[in-house]
């Protein structure tokens, strides 16, 4: 049986762009995207802590050591500037890979510096 696992996210990236009239996809400074373990062309899941929405994309390079991430096409329409987001990718694995795999996780400053990085979240406790 394969099972659906985080394999790597950018947690509480700033946008910094939204061009509407590029081509669909997400740019995303590639130092970020090689940290957190994503591939250009990848499809993404990125979350709008500001607003709520919730949607699919796909990854493309920007600039390294640039701290971009531009949301493009269709996706523009669904930030702002400024709107704090969780971009995150999966992988399909079976139950044995699973069990000793560990995600990437990349914990962003406002500016898009990486203020950590993990591959673990802690227990969440009332």
């Amino acid at each position: 049986m394969q099972i659906t696992m985080l394999k790597g996210k950018l947690h509480m990236a700033s946008v910094t762009q939204a061009e509407l009239w590029y081509d669909g996809s997400c740019a995303i400074d590639s130092d970020l995207v090689k940290l957190a373990g994503l591939r250009e062309f990848e499809q993404i899941d990125i979350y709008n802590v500001d607003n709520g929405e919730r949607f699919h994309t796909y990854v493309i390079l920007a600039e390294a050591g640039s701290g971009t991430i531009s949301m493009n096409g269709a996706a523009a329409r669904k930030v702002q500037v400024g709107d704090r987001v969780i971009i995150a990718a999966y992988a399909q694995m079976d139950e044995a890979e699973a069990s000793h795999f560990e995600p990437k996780l990349v914990y962003c400053n406002k500016d898009n510096t990486v203020e950590r990085t993990a591959n673990t979240i802690p227990v969440q406790v009332d």
